[in-house]
């Protein structure tokens, strides 16, 4: 298939799809009636803010395993940078709601966010260039729309401030480029019928992932 369509073929057929189930599921549709308790949020904000400092060790890793191949080498620092600051947002958002900072020394990782983790960090250090970064489009193209989601009904139901949010209103804006970025790799590198099955198949792998992460915390956080 030609690169971009398959792109395309990716964002319609699989992510959008998936955006979808993740806006249904009972966190996000607690969390739109105001009903999500404040434990389930915390729970988000401790797993999310151990994700974070996994992706950021990863893309240090992904560096050096392409330093050979100069726009792949600056994609990666390039997302390095990016996130680097995102693990401290994380834990901003999750002091706002009470918890403290011994709370992020002593976290053990939720049995779905851990598989979540472990296929992202997978698919860094195993995957091919395309395979990777349709893992990645499946998560950067969810936290965009999940962002948006946390970001109107914080402030609607929960009373907090434009500094308690602050970690998805960065998430709303970074990862509309973060997206694009993902998706320009997986046009250019994943060319074969089996480049573009294994990427095809790291992002259905990753909607469900990403799901069962959320359906874990609310489990988890009860």
């Amino acid at each position: 298939m030609d690169s971009q369509k398959f792109v395309d073929s990716l964002v319609s057929e699989i992510i959008q799809p998936g955006v979808k189930q993740l806006m249904e599921t009972r966190y996000f549709s607690e969390l739109r009636e105001g009903k999500l308790s404040v434990k389930r949020l915390q729970g988000f904000a401790l797993q999310h803010y151990l994700h974070n400092v996994s992706i950021n060790k990863g893309f240090a890793l992904c560096m050096v395993k392409n330093a050979h191949i100069p726009d792949l080498y600056d994609h990666f620092e390039h997302q390095f940078i990016e996130e680097g600051p995102h693990p401290d947002l994380a834990k901003r958002f999750g002091l706002s709601l009470g918890l403290n900072e011994e709370d992020f020394k002593h976290i053990h990782p939720v049995f779905e966010c851990l598989a979540h983790t472990s296929a992202v960090l997978r698919g860094m250090l195993l995957g091919a260039a395309g395979e990777n970064r349709a893992g990645a489009l499946v998560n950067e193209t969810m936290v965009c729309r999940y962002s948006e989601e946390f970001n109107t009904y914080l402030h609607k139901h929960y009373r907090m401030s434009d500094e308690d949010c602050l970690f998805f209103s960065v998430h709303a804006v970074a990862d509309v480029e973060h997206t694009k970025l993902n998706a320009e790799v997986i046009a250019r590198y994943a060319k074969s019928d089996h480049e573009q099955e294994a990427a095809r198949v790291c992002a259905v792998n990753m909607v469900r992932f990403k799901i069962a992460k959320f359906d874990g915390i609310y489990e988890a956080y009860a």
